[in-house]
């Protein structure tokens, strides 16, 4: 019965309908009028009268579509879209009348009728389409058998979120409640469907047979974000979320649209106010240089620095195809958003290579992103660390030196203080040249940026439990206690680019990270927003630490106290001062080193230039021997 019930009723039955309709409605305004006696007169001009008015009507629905809507999904957008059609031709036919009586001095049709007639079939249109509706969801799909939905947000998203789920074919959801944080909405229906204050939540999930909840507004709080989750995970409701107007096809919402939420969501904070005139002084009609523009982090300040309309971006990177795939995306942005754009596959170890691209392209600011960066791949790499980490920094550094560019950039790790870890140490000893070569120096500013880890980077830890909850298998933690900091890839792009406007050479700006992340707790909280069950559905696996992994990570080092800026969530770290000729000394016998391929050898040397380093759960403990024996 159902199955032949959601066939889709045929346009033309639908436009006969609605001729059908008109006929009737003619009739009716007619003995209406007339108190049901019709003069003799009346019905003389009846007969041209009435196959007028049908044209008219026919010719509307023709023109307007009306009949291709589906009558069961019915909403306020097709009851106006057939009141303004029988709107507009009973408008021409009073026009018409007018004309009529200026040229002949009669009226054709009675003003009255021209009313009656639109009044009765604009009613009978839109109840007959109403009644359709109702009639398939009480009787043939009634709402006992749907899930109940509750929706976050009773504006215009959360309306048109309800249209979508009453709209899709076979979705069996059933919206029983809005929530939103006015408290003038509480207590007033939208569609029939009331509306709840924010602070019911608990309430309503608690009392209502709720399967979902779904949060279809952009502008909420992370804190607010945060509360609706727990309470979701309290009571055991799933979470959707809608994706942004900019992200809807062709400016309508999908119910495939309407996702899961992303641990990204979660942990996701309040937007960063730019200081966007600075931003564009600094970045307008310029030449921007960004190394390793195919990563997670290169890519992203690629396309944040594209609004700003720079004269010419130079991407630079030795991974071929994820170049290719950044060209061909930012290429096909809007003309407003267009900007020139050169993609140079190079290493940034190659002196040669990196002289030409400075030469032919001359930039006005480089952003320094490219880096090894994986703990446990370095830890067993220091000779291939300290030639990309280091000595591809140096050339970079010395380049833009010689070429006279205002500002380099370099991207940094909370890993570089205290190091416990080569890929921390190599950092570390980047900033350190960096900054000695500014003070060494009139013509270029450097600038340190040092943040944590970063969502869905790639390699980071979320893609890699997103992977195995896919596959159903265990999620392999490394301890239960490991604790990192961690921050969306547009937000920490965004505060390189505000720190890189504010520096005036040799800082190193430090971001605030909020609260450390348990990341048990972080695989727990991924489990349950994929709908699952740890113990029942999936495990965690204790894997231990990793050689060079430490349980917490930091952002300062002992000896360095911070500054305020003008920005919040940037700070100024007050570091110690190094001699240039002294530490370049070092890091040219470091590098040296690297054609021994003797790695206890290279990282002694590290250690010696970075006093702090200190390993840990690594082979190069032993290393560290003399020093905590002193202690």
């Amino acid at each position: 019965m159902i199955g032949i019930f959601d066939k889709n009723i045929p346009r033309a039955a639908v436009f006969i309908t609605d001729f059908f309709i008109c006929v009737a409605s003619v009739c009716i305004a007619y003995l209406l009028r007339f108190n049901f006696r019709i003069p003799q007169a009346e019905i003389a001009t009846f007969i041209y009268v009435f196959p007028s008015l049908l044209i008219v009507r026919l010719l509307s629905f023709l023109i307007a579509k009306t009949y291709k809507g589906i009558v069961r999904y019915t909403g306020t957008r097709d009851a106006g879209r057939i009141i303004l059609t029988l709107a507009i031709g009973s408008l021409f036919l009073a026009v018409s009348n007018l004309i009529s009586y200026q040229l002949l001095k009669i009226y054709l049709v009675p003003f009255s009728i021209i009313i009656i007639d639109f009044l009765l079939t604009a009613f009978a249109m839109v109840v007959g389409r109403i009644s359709v509706k109702i009639i398939y969801n009480e009787l043939i799909n009634p709402s006992s058998e749907k899930s109940g939905v509750i929706i976050y947000g009773a504006g215009e998203s959360g309306i048109i979120t309800k249209r979508t789920l009453d709209r899709d074919k076979g979705m069996r959801y059933n919206v029983t409640g809005f929530i939103d944080d006015d408290k003038r909405k509480a207590g007033k229906k939208m569609e029939g469907i009331p509306i709840y204050h924010s602070s019911e939540i608990e309430e309503l999930l608690q009392n209502k047979k709720v399967m979902h909840l779904i949060i279809a507004i952009q502008n909420i709080s992370s804190a607010n974000k945060q509360l609706i989750v727990n309470a979701c995970f309290k009571y055991n409701i799933k979470i959707l979320n809608v994706p942004p107007v900019k992200s809807w096809i062709n400016g309508e919402l999908s119910f495939k649209q309407i996702k899961k939420l992303n641990i990204e969501d979660l942990l996701g904070r309040d937007p960063i106010l730019l200081d966007l005139e600075k931003l564009r002084s600094e970045l307008n009609d310029k030449v921007i240089l960004v190394t390793g523009a195919a990563g997670s982090i290169g890519s992203e300040i690629v396309r944040q620095i594209i609004p700003f309309v720079p004269k010419l971006i130079v991407m630079v990177d030795m991974a071929e195809s994820p170049l290719y795939d950044l060209e061909l995306e930012v290429t096909e942005y809007p003309s407003d958003r267009k900007c020139q754009i050169e993609s140079v596959i190079g290493d940034i170890r190659n002196k040669d290579r990196m002289r030409n691209v400075f030469e032919t392209f001359k930039p006005d600011m480089v952003y320094h992103a490219a880096a090894y960066k994986h703990v446990p791949v370095m830890e067993n790499n220091p000779s291939e660390s300290i030639l990309n980490n280091v000595l591809g920094t140096c050339i970079l550094a010395d380049l833009a030196v010689e070429f006279h560019v205002p500002k380099f950039v370099m991207v940094s790790t909370d890993k570089a203080v205290n190091p416990t870890n080569i890929m921390g140490a190599t950092k570390r000893i980047a900033e350190i040249y960096c900054q000695s070569l500014n003070n060494h120096n009139p013509k270029t500013r450097f600038i340190t940026t040092r943040f944590g880890n970063v969502l869905g980077s790639n390699g980071s830890v979320i893609p890699r439990f997103k992977k195995q909850i896919e596959l159903g298998q265990p999620i392999t933690v490394t301890h239960p206690d490991v604790t990192r900091f961690f921050m969306t890839i547009p937000e920490a792009c965004q505060l390189v680019l505000e720190a890189g406007a504010l520096g005036k050479g040799g800082e190193i700006f430090i971001f605030d990270m909020g609260e450390s992340v348990n990341i048990a707790d972080l695989a727990k909280k991924m489990i349950r927003l994929s709908g699952l069950e740890l113990g029942k559905d999936i495990q965690i696996v204790y894997s231990g630490l990793r050689p060079g992994e430490k349980l917490y990570e930091e952002l300062l080092t002992s000896e360095e106290n911070t500054m305020p800026t003008h920005h919040q969530k940037i700070m100024i770290a007050k570091v110690k001062e190094y001699n240039f000729e002294s530490i370049s000394a070092d890091i040219n016998d470091l590098i040296a080193m690297f054609n021994s391929q003797n790695n206890e050898m290279i990282v002694k040397k590290m250690k010696e230039i970075v006093p702090e380093f200190i390993s840990q759960n690594s082979v190069y403990e032993k290393l560290d021997e003399p020093i905590k024996d002193l202690n």
